[in-house]
Order: structure tokens, then sequence, then C-alpha cells
């Protein structure tokens, strides 16, 4: 019998298919203005990629905690309280999620060898009892000690993540990513999608809409502010404008381009790079206002797009990252180097992770050969000289 885990993948996308990502996208956008319709939509958007179920969660690397936001349901709701009650801390992708690209998919093979994956706790314990075998993950943003992912879980009857599975998350997680990041600005919960800009007049964040000609039709107060400054963003003629011109260019172009809808925008206009004269970086997203729900805004304000602008994160990494991307370990040997100076010895690393005692000497004896370190007391020493000098 063929395993089913290692089918082949499907030829390319039909018409129907490609309409069906269409109708999904303008979806994707609706939930960035109403979160009551994530459930639904992630359904379908793990539907499309190929799991039925999908998740929207924040995990820690350091920590060993984290979050879930949105999901599509569970086959055993009970092993979702689990994985956060104990499980996150079995969890072998959990540092290789936090460190890849963001938008960029991760299976469990891109992580560590699936075999190797068998025989860890996490698997026996809590994958294999679901009947699940494997997962495709996508950062949407992350922080100094967590990052946002979106999931979909793989079962038996749908087999390993393949490259159609990854192709197909490339194609949706752009737009989840930026629903989620103007979502997170909104943070609406149950907000008519008509009253939108009223409800945005107190956010922090900048909010303006624009018709196809850039010319602005309501701007909150924090837009206000940007706008009379006049640095990064002005109002010239009653037009929202950029001071860089190949980012007005862009702008223009994306404003113009809203009036065909999400399809016409497609992925442009995702955190598009603003910085003031002082060198504080902004980022401004692009949400088109003519389809889905969102018409209702549209047609209420005369507008084809909405632009949000908050400060950019800092770009700094964390600890572990930077220990990671000194010594050019891999994933695993990263989770193996912290958990030695969290719990100590070979067993008690083992019992930590999940995994045997024979593949944490295998990871230790590579430790040592890439640090240069001699003994594990060696690599404590390493791991407390890059900490942060303002924690502890």
């Amino acid at each position: 019998m063929t395993d089913r885990r290692l089918r082949r993948p499907s030829p390319e996308m039909t018409m129907q298919q490609t309409e069906q990502l269409s109708e999904l996208v303008g979806e994707i956008y609706d939930a960035a203005l109403d979160p009551s319709l994530w459930r639904d939509v992630l359904g379908k958007a793990g539907a499309f990629v190929g799991g039925p179920v999908a998740a929207i969660f924040a995990k820690s690397p350091t920590a060993l905690t984290g979050t879930l936001y949105y999901h599509s349901g569970d086959r055993y709701p009970s092993y979702r309280r689990l994985y956060f009650d104990k499980y996150i801390k079995l969890d072998p992708t959990t540092a290789a999620q936090y460190f890849s690209d963001v938008e960029q998919p991760m299976a469990v093979a891109d992580i560590m060898p699936y075999e190797e994956f068998l025989e860890t706790q996490f698997y026996k314990e809590w994958v294999q009892p679901q009947g699940m075998v494997d997962a495709v993950t996508a950062v949407l943003d992350k922080s100094v000690t967590s990052a946002a992912l979106f999931v979909v879980f793989r079962y038996q009857e749908d087999g390993l993540v393949d490259d159609e599975t990854r192709q197909r998350m490339r194609l949706i997680v752009p737009h989840i990513r930026r629903a989620v990041l103007i979502g997170r600005l909104i943070d609406l919960k149950s907000a008519e999608a008509a009253s939108l800009a009223d409800t945005l007049d107190g956010l922090s964040a900048g909010m303006c809409l624009v018709d196809a000609d850039g010319r602005i039709v309501h701007a909150n107060a924090a837009c206000h502010v940007m706008l009379d400054a006049a640095d990064f963003l002005t109002a010239n003629g009653g037009r929202l404008v950029a001071r860089d011109p190949a980012i007005d260019q862009a702008l223009q172009q994306l404003f113009a381009a809203a009036g065909d809808g999400d399809a016409a925008i497609g992925t442009q206009g995702i955190a598009l790079p603003l910085r003031g004269q002082d060198g504080v970086r902004y980022v401004a997203d692009v949400l088109p206002l003519t389809s889905g729900a969102r018409r209702l805004t549209g047609i209420a304000y005369r507008a084809t797009a909405a632009v949000f602008v908050r400060k950019a994160a800092l770009d700094t990494r964390s600890p572990p990252e930077v220990i990671a991307r000194t010594y050019h370990l891999t994933p695993t040997e990263l989770r193996v180097l912290l958990a030695i100076v969290e719990v100590g010895g070979v067993p008690e690393v083992a019992a930590a992770l999940g995994i045997a005692e024979s593949t944490v000497r295998t990871h230790l004896g590579r430790l040592f050969e890439k640090t240069g370190a001699g003994r594990q007391a060696d690599l404590v020493k390493i791991v407390a000289g890059f900490a942060t000098p303002l924690i502890g």
C-alpha cells in the first residue's frame, strides 16, 4: 500500500481554484475589520492550503509560552489546551519557527529529519494520538521575544507537507499578515465596518481614508498630527503624499489599483517603509475598501483605500537569535544549548525536551565543535555573555 503521507503534489490550480483564492483573500481582509469572521476564514484558508485545521497564535522560544488568537476549530479540543499547558515546552519546532523569515512556509522536514521527529516525546504524546502528521507554518510578525504564526495542520488523510502545500501557503500568507497587522491596530471586537472611520478616531496609530486619486476623505486625530508635521507624510492639495518620491509613487499606484479590489492591489502595500527626518522609522499598510464587507466603508466615505501608519518595531534581535547566528547553530542545537543552561545535564535535558539521551549527546558534541567550548560549564558562560544588561 502506498504511504499517503508521501503523495505527489497535484497539478497547478484550476480556474475554479483561482476564483476560490480571490474570494478567500477578500474574506481575509474583511476579518481585519471584524475579528468574529476569523474562525470561518481560517477554516477556508486551511482547506485551501491543504489541512482541516488552521490557527493564528504567538509563541516564545525563550519563555516557552504561547497565546492562541484565532482558530478554525479542533478535532480534539483537549489537545489544544494540553499544548499550551504542557507540550509547547516539548515542541521541537518552536525555535526554528521563530528564527525563520517572515512569510516563509516551514514544515517539520524543513526543521529536522522527519524520522528524528517521530522519536520525540512531543510526537508520541501530542501529535500521533490526534492522527496528525505534519504542519506548515509561517511567521506573520516578530518581536524580540516572540513570533506571531499562521499554521495549517495536516493529518494522516492529508499527508506530509509537499511543494504544492508550500506554494498555496505562499499565496495567502501575505494577505493574512496584512489583515492581522491592521486588525491588531484596530482591535474592534465587534464594530460595524461602516462605522470604521468613527471608531478609529481615538487610535494612536494614524489612519486615513483616500480615494483612487489619493485625496484624503477622512483622517483620524493621529493622522492629522502626522500631516500637520509635514515630515514623512503630508497633504498636498488635499492628496496624501509621501516625502520619499519612490514611496510616494508606490502609494499613488496602490490608491489607483485599490479601486479595482483586492486582486489588483495584491500583496503590495504591506508595511511600506517610511522614515522621519529625525531617523524614526514608520510603516504604512494599505487596505482596499472596494471588496467584501469593506465596501460599506468605501461607499460611506467615498474612499477606495484605508492607510494605516504606525511606528516600526525596533530591529533588535533576542540573545538566543544572536547566539545562533554567531555560532551558526541549527534550531535544534540552539534548543539543546538553552536547555543545558536551564536544566543541566544530558539526562535532564533529554527528559525536558522529550528526546533520547543519545540525541542530546550528538547535539552537545556539535555545540562543543562550533563554539570551541570544552565542557558544559563553558557553554553556560557563553550564553551568559550574550545576556542583555537590561534584564536581570
